[in-house]
C-alpha cells in the first residue's frame, strides 16, 4: 500500500473531491481480508465450540462414570466395613473360643490326672475285690466241706449199720465155706456159691465206703450233666438206715422222664441230704412220720419237692431259715449251716429254693434248677 500524495484530500474533509481508485481498491482488499479473517476466526470458533461441546459431553460421561465409581466405592466401603465388623466379631469370638479351649484343656488336664488317680484306685480296688472274692470262695468251699463233714458225722451211725449187714453176711458165707472145707466136703458148687455171695457183699460194702469217701473228699468241683433222680436215690442210700431206725417212711414220686441238670453231683447230693436230715429232725416228735419226694419238669425248669408231716415252720421264721448259723435246735444239736449251704450251692447253678409251711401240717421245700439237654464242656467252678 502506497502513501497518498502530499497536498491531496481524501474522505469528507476534502470538500467532495473524488476518491482515488487505487486507494479505494486497496481499502476493499483490506476489508475483504478482514472479512475473510473474521470468517476464518468464526469457523475456528465453531470448531472450538464443537470441540468444547465434545469435551463437555466427555466430561459429563466421565462425571456419570465417576458417580457410578463413587457409588460402587461407597457400596464396597460399606460391604468392607460390614466384613471388617464381622471379622472383628469373629476374631473376638475366636479369642473367647481359644480362651475357653485353653481353660477346657486345663480342666481336661486336671480331669485326666484325676482319672489316672481314679483308674489307679479302681485297679487297686478291683484287685482287692478279686482277692476278697477269692477268699470268700475259698471260705465258702471250706464251709461247704465243713457242712459235708458235719453231715458225715450225723450219718456215721446209719452208715455203720449199712456196713454191718454186709460184713455179717460176709462172715456168715465165709464161715460156711470154712466149715465145709474142714468137714471134707468135696462139692465145689456150694463153696463157690457162698464165696460169690460173700464177694457180692464185699462189693456192696466197698460201694458204700467209696460213696462216703467221694462225698467227703475236699476237691475242686467241676460241673457235668447230672440225672436228678439218680442223685436222689444215692442220697437216700446214705440216710436210709437213719430213717428206718426212726420209723420214717419215704414216699417217692419221681418223674419218669430224664431230669438232667448242669451241676456237680456231690454238691447236689449234699443239698438233698441236708433237706432229708432237716426233715428227719422235724419228724422227731410227730405221730405220722413220712417224707415225700416228688420231681417234675417243664420245658425250662426242673422241680424237686421235699415234704414232711412235721409241725411246720412258724411264719415269722420262714424268712430266716436260710441265714447262716440260724437254727431252732438246741445247743449242740445243729450248726445252722445245712440250709444256708443248700441255698448257696443252688444259687451257683442258677437255681432257687423256697419253703411253704402251715403250722401243724408240715413243710415243703421246693428246689428249682434249669433243665439241661446238651452235654457241657467240663470246667471248674471259680
Amino acid at each position: 500500500m502506497s502513501a497518498e500524495p502530499e497536498g491531496s484530500a481524501a474522505g469528507p474533509g476534502n470538500g467532495g473531491a473524488e476518491l482515488d481508485p487505487a486507494g479505494l481498491h486497496e481499502q476493499i482488499e483490506q476489508l475483504e481480508a478482514r472479512v475473510q479473517l473474521a470468517e476464518e476466526r468464526r469457523r475456528a470458533l465453531v470448531h472450538i465450540m464443537g470441540d468444547l461441546n465434545e469435551s463437555n459431553q466427555k466430561l459429563a460421561d466421565q462425571r456419570k462414570a465417576m458417580l457410578h465409581i463413587l457409588g460402587d466405592y461407597e457400596n464396597d466401603r460399606s460391604r468392607l466395613a460390614r466384613q471388617t465388623e464381622r471379622l472383628d466379631n469373629s476374631r473376638r469370638a475366636l479369642l473367647h473360643i481359644l480362651k475357653d479351649s485353653h481353660e477346657s484343656n486345663l480342666r481336661l488336664g486336671d480331669s485326666r490326672k484325676a482319672m489316672i488317680h481314679i483308674m489307679g484306685d479302681l485297679r487297686e480296688t478291683t484287685q482287692e475285690m478279686e482277692r476278697r472274692e477269692q477268699e470268700l470262695r475259698d471260705k465258702q468251699e471250706q464251709l461247704v466241706q465243713a457242712g459235708k463233714l458235719a453231715t458225715l458225722g450225723e450219718l456215721t451211725t446209719g452208715v455203720a449199720h449199712e456196713l454191718n449187714n454186709p460184713l455179717n453176711n460176709i462172715g456168715l458165707y465165709v464161715g460156711n465155706v470154712i466149715d465145709r472145707i474142714r468137714l471134707g466136703d468135696d462139692e465145689t458148687e456150694p463153696l463157690v456159691s457162698d464165696l460169690e455171695k460173700a464177694m457180692e457183699q464185699v462189693r456192696k460194702a466197698t460201694e458204700i465206703i467209696s460213696h462216703l469217701r467221694t462225698f467227703g473228699r475236699a476237691a475242686r468241683v467241676s460241673v457235668e450233666l447230672v440225672d436228678v433222680d439218680d442223685v436222689i436215690e444215692r442220697s437216700l442210700l446214705l440216710v436210709h438206715e437213719q430213717l428206718r431206725l426212726r420209723g420214717i417212711e419215704v414216699e417217692l414220686e419221681l418223674c419218669p422222664d430224664e431230669l438232667l441238670v448242669l451241676a456237680n453231683p456231690i454238691q447236689l447230693e449234699q443239698v438233698f441230704i441236708n433237706l432229708l436230715t432237716n426233715a428227719r429232725d422235724a419228724l422227731a416228735d410227730s405221730k405220722r412220720k413220712t417224707i415225700r419226694i416228688a420231681s417234675s419238669r417243664d420245658e425250662e425248669r426242673i422241680r424237686i419237692a421235699f415234704s414232711d408231716t412235721g409241725p411246720g415252720i412258724p411264719r415269722e421264721l420262714e424268712q430266716r431259715i436260710f441265714d447262716p448259723f440260724f437254727t431252732t435246735k438246741e445247743v449242740g444239736m445243729g450248726t445252722g449251716l445245712g440250709l444256708s449251704i443248700t441255698y448257696s450251692i443252688l444259687r451257683e447253678y442258677a437255681g432257687d429254693i423256697s419253703v411253704t409251711s402251715r403250722p401243724g401240717s408240715g413243710a415243703t421245700f421246693v428246689i428249682e434248677l434249669p433243665f439241661a439237654d446238651e452235654h457241657p464242656r467240663e470246667e471248674p467252678l471259680l
